[in-house]
């Protein structure tokens, strides 16, 4: 082996255990985000006003402009104009805009706060989804893997907002549970019984809907993918003797 091959090797060795700990370092601190902000929804916690979320969540995000960065240095196989274009979605979600309507003294009330504050919540769970389809080789499972760990983000996201909306005001809404058993029955468009009353509460009734007719049917396409998969080898999952 030549000396420059083996400075390559080193080279690209190097940038993907890089790339690892920024991916892993994303994830840890998304899971520990998302537990933040739903110990404070449940606590009834004033947003502003908790330094230590705010602070949290400031170096958080500042993590996420650093990750992207990187993987715009490091990562970009295609080309860098085809990682902005694929991933500067990624950027937008990654500002801290809550700390700067807190700093800025921006006017908002207690529910457009809200709002502001799962902002980067949402390019943690694409962080996450990342993450999660880079466990499977086979494409059909990362893409299914990542899709479902969306929905499953997005039924509980919206069980939050839906509670801290709807709670004192909907009188179906006695405890989060109720909020949480009507996101999953609204994401998968069963319904129940419980209505929305709210402005707040209606968007997320229909962006639960929404993304559970667009999710959901990937379960089809991958269980006809593991038919075909298993078929192929040359056994069968349906063989009656």
């Amino acid at each position: 082996m030549s000396m420059m091959t083996a400075f390559r090797l080193s080279h690209m060795t190097l940038r993907g255990a890089l790339l690892d700990v920024m991916r892993l370092s994303v994830f840890v601190l998304s899971a520990m985000l998302i537990v933040f902000i739903s110990v404070d929804t449940f606590t009834g916690q004033p947003f502003l006003q908790n330094r230590a979320y705010m602070d949290f969540q400031f170096w958080v995000c500042v993590l996420f402009i650093v990750d992207f960065f990187v993987g715009l240095l490091l990562d970009a196989d295609g080309g860098r104009g085809r990682y902005i274009r694929r991933r500067w979605l990624f950027l937008i979600l990654s500002v801290p805009y809550l700390n700067l309507v807190d700093h800025y003294h921006i006017p908002l009330d207690e529910s457009q706060i809200y709002w502001v504050r799962f902002i980067p919540l949402a390019r943690a769970v694409m962080a996450m989804a990342i993450v999660v389809g880079y466990v499977s080789k086979n494409k059909v499972t990362s893409l299914f893997a990542g899709y479902m760990l969306i929905l499953v983000a997005f039924v509980y996201f919206g069980s939050l907002i839906f509670f801290n909306a709807e709670a004192g005001v909907n009188h179906a809404v006695t405890s989060y549970w109720k909020a949480l058993w009507w996101a999953c029955m609204d994401a998968t468009t069963i319904g129940c019984q419980i209505q929305p009353v709210t402005v707040t509460g209606k968007i997320v009734s229909a962006v639960l809907a929404c993304m559970g007719v667009m999710i959901f049917p990937l379960f089809t396409v991958y269980i006809t993918s593991v038919v075909q998969r298993y078929n192929s080898s040359g056994s069968s999952l349906f063989n009656v003797k």
